[in-house]
């Protein structure tokens, strides 16, 4: 049976609507990286919302300014969403700096300061002017635990949670978004030369069929199954104490 890509819209649309509702809000916010899940969700978001705010926020990579801002701003100037920048390079560097002034920094520390310092940032416009933080992880992500434990992972709804890289390209196919986005390989971003499929070690499309339709080659199948496994504890709330009775 073909997908009513509309009908979903519609649907995706409303429950965004009723998120704003039910928390009083007046807006929206969203990381505008430039990359294909921010696309889809700045698009929903300014269909449910006029109030819709896009932040590019570069970090030090280079392609923070060149590429992915180019990609950001096309995609909002596209369907009208308006944009702001914050540039937060200033701000790793000092941080890094003195947290390093203390202990030795290692390489996964380093590259999740950038996506918690963003989720700083968005939760700061967030407060100041009424909005709700929109999440852009999609389901390819959140099984393989490839986000950055409250940094791009902290958001206070989602609307793409339960879509796969795959199926997010379709929905931006349907909505015709300019061929960059379609065309780029997903990058976090994180540093000059960062792939998603190049540090997780196996393609969305194999993860897709995974999760789609359990099937794929076992090499595939044994990584990404001791990824979900090693990553649960991103996919869970804090553990606290409970006093026995």
């Amino acid at each position: 049976m073909m997908r009513d890509y509309g009908l979903e819209i519609k649907n995706r649309v409303e429950f965004i609507r009723s998120v704003l509702r039910d928390a009083g809000a007046d807006g929206i916010v969203y990381g505008n990286s430039g990359g294909k899940d921010s696309a889809l969700v700045g698009i929903l978001c300014k269909m449910a919302c006029a109030n819709t705010v896009g932040l590019i926020m570069p970090c030090g990579a280079k392609r923070n300014y060149l590429s992915d801002r180019i990609d950001a701003e096309n995609v909002a100037q596209q369907f009208a969403i308006t944009t702001r920048m914050i540039d937060l390079a200033a701000v790793r560097n000092e941080i890094v700096r003195a947290a390093g002034e203390i202990t030795k920094l290692t390489e996964a520390a380093l590259v999740n300061v950038a996506p918690r310092l963003r989720m700083t940032a968005l939760y700061m416009v967030a407060a100041s002017e009424n909005r709700l933080v929109a999440g852009t992880g999609n389901r390819s992500e959140a099984y393989m635990g490839y986000f950055t434990k409250w940094g791009d992972s902290a958001c206070d709804f989602n609307v793409i949670a339960d879509l796969t890289v795959s199926e997010i390209y379709d929905f931006l196919r349907y909505l015709r978004v300019p061929e960059n986005i379609l065309n780029k390989a997903p990058s976090a971003g994180l540093y000059d030369g960062q792939t998603d499929e190049g540090e997780m070690g196996v393609t969305y499309q194999s993860i897709d069929n995974f999760l789609l339709t359990n099937t794929g080659h076992a090499r595939d199948r044994i990584l990404m199954e001791k990824m979900h496994t090693a990553t649960a504890h991103k996919r869970k709330m804090p553990i606290t104490y409970c006093p026995r009775a």
